[in-house]
């Protein structure tokens, strides 16, 4: 789990295994860019990859505005990345 973010961490982890039809493969790999926030590089099975970003990015952009949301509460700023 994230030092910096731990909210955002969990949210952002508990949304993209609510989304996917295979959560153990969801894995978050958290980076400091200096700034006072937080980047977050989300890897999922390659099948779910369609579900997280979704029709036109919505679901992805409903996920960043939650994760956002959340590093606030954190007192940091977040960026989060879909890796394929």
């Amino acid at each position: 789990m994230s030092t910096e973010a731990p909210t955002a961490h969990a949210v952002l982890l508990h949304l993209c295994q609510s989304v996917v039809s295979s959560p153990d493969d969801v894995s978050i790999e958290t980076s400091s860019t200096g700034d006072e926030s937080v980047r977050f590089d989300v890897t999922v099975n390659k099948d779910d990859m369609g579900r997280v970003i979704g029709r036109r990015g919505r679901v992805a952009a409903a996920i960043r505005t939650v994760v956002g949301a959340a590093g606030a509460k954190d007192g940091v700023g977040t960026e989060v990345e879909f890796v394929e």
